[in-house]
């Protein structure tokens, strides 16, 4: 029994803890998955609406083009109109290009660096 390295043993012996342990890996994956998503779903929200207030953008300033060309005449709203969904969309833009706000998976990377660490010493013990 010298020869079996003593997580194998505790495998054996013990299969509660490794259960616990490995259920403590898949609440960690799930929290850390969740803020991970929780900023994909907004960046894809935010340029989703950069998009679309561009192409309103367009629209209006094409709508305001033609106003102005048929009345002859300058009015204010011509131009406030579509400069309001600019504005959004480029609003909508900053946000969607910022970056995350760190690195993504950092806490299940140092859970998983410090067990192997432990299974290291265990099997260097032996």
């Amino acid at each position: 029994m010298a020869m079996v390295h003593p997580i194998f043993s505790v495998l054996i012996t013990r299969p509660e803890l490794v259960m616990d342990h490995v259920s403590g890996y898949a609440a960690l994956m799930q929290e850390e998955a969740s803020t991970v998503g929780v900023h994909v779903a907004r960046r894809v929200l935010a340029w989703g609406i950069a998009v679309i207030s561009l192409l309103v953008f367009l629209v209006l300033g094409g709508v305001a083009i033609m106003l102005g060309a048929m009345q002859g005449q300058f009015h204010w709203t011509l131009v406030v109109v579509p400069a309001v969904a600019l504005a959004a969309s480029i609003v909508a833009a900053v946000i969607a290009s910022k970056q995350f706000p760190g690195r993504a998976f950092t806490g299940l990377k140092a859970q998983l660096d410090a067990d192997a660490q432990a299974l290291r010493a265990i099997g260097a013990g032996t």
